[in-house]
C-alpha cells in the first residue's frame, strides 16, 4: 500500500513539475513564440471586442460604448433585405471554391516535389512555384487584366492566331469569373501552400520506404501506403482550420476582380461589408454581417472537427 501510495505521488509530482521542465529545458523557443502570442492578442482577440457595434446605433460623438443600444436590429434588417441570399449564396460558392476545391492541389504538388530526386530542379521548382505568393493582390489582379484585356491582351492574341475572334471581354463575362478566380488562387497559392506538406513528408520515417521497396512496391504504392497515411494528420488539421472560412470570400481580390458584367456573381459578403461600413459609414449593420460571418466560421470549425475526431482521430482539441 505505502508502496503504491508513493509511486502515485511522484507521478503526481512529476506531473506538476512537468511544465517546469519544459521551460526550463526550451526557454528559447518560448521566447520565440512571445510576438506570436501578442501579435494575434492584439490583432485578432482585442479586436474582437469591437463586435459590441453590431447592437449599439454607433455615434462618433458618444463613441462605442457609450452608443444607445439597438439589440437584434441590424440583423433582422439584413435577413429581410432583397440581397441577403444573393451575398450569402455568392459567398458560399466563393468560399466552396477557396476552401473545399483548392484545398487538394497544394496536397498533390507537395507529392510530386517529394519524388524528384535531383536537389538543384527541386530547388528550382519549388522557388518557381511559391514566388507568386509574395505578389501583392494589386499587381495580380493588374496582371491579370492585361492578360484577358480585349483584342490587345495575350489570350485574344493567342486565340487570333488560331483563328479565332480574340476580344472576349472575360472579366466582363460572368460565366468565366469563377474559372478565373479558381486558377488565378491554384497560381498564386498552390506553392506556398505545399511548404507545410512536405515538412510532413520530411518527418515519415525512411525506414518504411526501404521495407516497402523490399517488398517490390513501387512509387505510387509507397505514396498511397506510406506517405499519405503519414501526413494525415497534417492534412486533417489544415482542411479544419480551412473550413472556417468557407463563409468568407476574402475582400481584396474579388473587390479588385469585380465588374458590371460579374456584379451578379463577385458581390459578397465581404464586398458587401466593405461597401456600406467604409463607403457608406453604417458601421453597426456592417459588423452585424460580419459577425454571422465569424459565428458561421466557428461552427463550421466545431462541427468539422468533432466529426474528424470521431472518424479519424485528428481533431485540434
Amino acid at each position: 500500500m505505502k508502496t503504491a501510495s508513493g509511486k502515485k505521488a511522484r507521478m503526481s509530482s512529476g506531473k506538476k513539475k512537468s511544465w517546469k521542465v519544459l521551460l526550463r529545458h526550451y526557454w528559447p523557443l518560448y521566447i520565440m513564440l512571445i510576438p506570436c502570442v501578442v501579435y494575434y492578442a492584439v490583432i485578432c482577440y482585442v479586436p474582437m471586442a469591437g463586435n459590441v457595434l453590431a447592437f449599439k446605433d454607433y455615434s462618433f460623438r458618444k463613441g462605442i460604448w457609450g452608443s444607445d443600444w439597438v439589440g437584434l436590429k441590424y440583423f433582422k434588417t439584413f435577413f429581410h433585405s432583397y440581397d441577403c441570399w444573393r451575398l450569402i449564396r455568392n459567398t458560399f460558392a466563393i468560399g466552396f471554391i477557396k476552401t473545399i476545391l483548392e484545398f487538394p492541389f497544394a496536397l498533390i504538388l507537395a507529392l510530386m516535389l517529394n519524388e524528384i530526386r535531383n536537389m538543384k530542379f527541386k530547388k528550382i521548382s519549388q522557388t518557381i512555384t511559391y514566388l507568386p505568393h509574395f505578389l501583392s493582390t494589386v499587381i495580380v489582379v493588374t496582371m491579370l487584366q492585361r492578360v484577358l484585356a480585349p483584342n490587345i491582351g495575350i489570350l485574344n492574341q493567342i486565340i487570333k492566331i488560331f483563328g479565332g475572334e480574340g476580344s472576349t471581354y472575360y472579366l466582363m463575362e460572368s460565366n468565366y469569373f469563377y474559372r478565373i478566380l479558381f486558377l488565378m488562387d491554384i497560381w498564386r497559392g498552390i506553392g506556398w501552400g505545399s511548404i507545410i506538406y512536405l515538412s510532413a513528408i520530411s518527418g515519415v520515417d525512411p525506414e518504411l520506404y526501404e521495407a516497402a521497396e523490399l517488398d517490390g512496391c513501387g512509387k505510387l504504392k509507397k505514396m498511397w501506403h506510406i506517405t499519405i497515411p503519414g501526413i494525415q494528420g497534417t492534412v486533417g488539421l489544415l482542411f479544419i482550420m480551412g473550413i472556417g472560412g468557407i463563409f468568407s470570400s476574402g475582400y481584396d481580390q474579388i473587390w479588385l476582380l469585380r465588374t458590371p458584367g460579374n456584379m451578379a456573381l463577385a458581390d459578397t459578403l465581404d464586398t458587401y461589408v466593405v461597401r456600406i461600413g467604409l463607403q457608406g459609414g453604417q458601421f453597426g449593420y456592417a459588423s452585424a454581417i460580419g459577425l454571422i460571418q465569424g459565428i458561421v466560421g466557428l461552427v463550421m470549425v466545431v462541427v468539422c472537427n468533432t466529426i474528424s475526431k470521431k472518424m479519424t482521430e485528428v481533431s485540434l482539441w
